[in-house]
C-alpha cells in the first residue's frame, strides 16, 4: 500500500462504508508512474468467515498496476443490528449499524 497516492491516510468517513468502488477525492495520482487516472478494482474475494461477510479487493493504477491500497469491508448482523465497516488506506474507515427491526429502539423516545 502507498501512502504517496493518496492525500489522507484512511480518512474518516462517518457511515460511509463502501463494498465496491473508490474514494477518488483521496487519489493524488499514482506514486509510481506520475499519472492520474482511473482506479482498477483487482483480486476481488467475497466469502463468510464466522458468520461475517467479508469483502476484499486491491486498488490499482489503471497505467503501472501499482499497489495503491487494499480495501476490506465487513458485514453482519449482531443482535437486532446489521453492522458494516470499512478499512482502506484511500477510501478511508468507517463504521455503521441499522436496526432489523421495523422501528429502530435506539431511535424511540421515552413516553416518561
Amino acid at each position: 500500500m502507498c501512502g504517496g497516492c493518496v492525500g489522507t491516510e484512511y480518512p474518516d468517513r462517518g457511515t460511509t462504508c463502501l463494498e465496491g468502488g473508490s474514494f477518488l477525492l483521496n487519489f493524488l495520482g499514482c506514486a509510481q508512474c506520475g499519472r492520474r487516472d482511473f482506479v482498477l478494482l483487482g483480486n476481488r474475494a467475497a466469502g463468510l468467515h464466522g458468520g461475517d461477510e467479508i469483502v476484499t479487493y486491491d486498488h490499482l493504477c489503471k497505467n503501472c498496476h501499482h499497489l495503491i491500497a487494499r480495501h476490506e469491508y465487513t458485514f453482519s448482523v449482531v443482535d437486532d443490528y446489521q453492522e458494516y465497516t470499512m478499512l482502506c488506506l484511500l477510501c478511508g474507515r468507517a463504521e455503521d449499524s441499522i436496526s432489523i427491526l421495523p422501528d429502530d429502539p435506539r431511535q424511540m423516545t421515552p413516553l416518561f
